[in-house]
């Protein structure tokens, strides 16, 4: 594995697998993992809180099992935003969406592998453009996957952001009607899934920054406002782990521009 950029606040996050267990229930709000049995992928999990990225994958990947997961998080946000190379981050992307969709198939019940395999097909389709994304048929496994997702762990709160994002999205490249007859892309189920998974997780400062972005997508200038006020309310938001830092910053900067 190259040698991945590191997380810029290192230090600034110390979790250990003990004061990870405590404050568990708050950091996976998001993505509704269930605390590990093993506790070298509770290990693995400290090293993604603390923004070691690199080293939290390597252990997950070394573990197996529930490792897969932390692995694919892990690697899926790190691309997301730290890989400065965009051809390497697609490839990262379509890493973890290949690990994951394995991991589906092998434990059907398991809503994160599913859920890693849509953010990953839905980060690659961002980066190669929506629009052919669409034209090589990656929505309807996105869409899917993520529903799967929803269904299997009803208080997925980031599987709601990532399906808000993608009705929205899709809606945004290809219009409302040809999204939602072709792709089943709907208004009002997107703005829907953003309120519910602000409900789930109320200080997710990703769920704040991608509802501002879906409300400029869907109703324009109009809504302007109120997505600012979003991006200051995320701006805000007191971080827990690096993940979170790393979203608040994206928040900051988004408003300096």
């Amino acid at each position: 594995m190259a040698k991945w950029t590191p997380f810029p606040h290192a230090g600034e996050f110390d979790y250990t697998p003990a004061s990870l267990k405590k404050q568990w229930a708050r950091l996976h709000a998001g993505d509704a993992e269930p605390l590990p049995k093993d506790a070298a992928v509770l290990q693995a999990w400290a090293h993604y809180h603390n923004g070691n990225f690199q080293q939290a994958a390597e252990e997950g990947l070394a573990a197996g099992g529930d490792g897969i997961t932390v692995a694919n998080k892990a690697t899926a946000i790190y691309a997301t935003y730290l890989e400065k190379k965009e051809k390497t981050r697609l490839d990262l992307f379509m890493q973890v969406a290949e690990r994951a969709q394995a991991q589906a198939q092998a434990e059907p019940q398991n809503a994160n592998a599913w859920y890693w395999n849509a953010y990953a097909l839905g980060r690659y389709s961002q980066g190669i453009s929506v629009a052919k994304a669409l034209a090589q048929g990656l929505g309807g496994k996105i869409k899917e996957s993520l529903e799967k997702a929803i269904a299997l762990a009803p208080k997925h709160a980031d599987a709601r952001i990532a399906l808000g994002a993608f009705h929205a999205e899709v809606i945004d490249k290809v219009g409302a009607l040809i999204g939602g007859m072709t792709y089943g892309a709907k208004k009002d189920v997107g703005l829907k899934l953003f309120q519910e998974a602000l409900k789930l997780n109320p200080g997710s400062a990703i769920a704040m920054i991608e509802y501002a972005n879906a409300l400029v997508m869907l109703e324009g200038d109009k809504k302007m406002q109120e997505a600012t006020k979003l991006y200051e309310q995320a701006a805000a938001t007191e971080p827990q782990d690096a993940m979170e830092r790393l979203d608040v910053e994206m928040a900051q900067a988004e408003l300096e521009d």
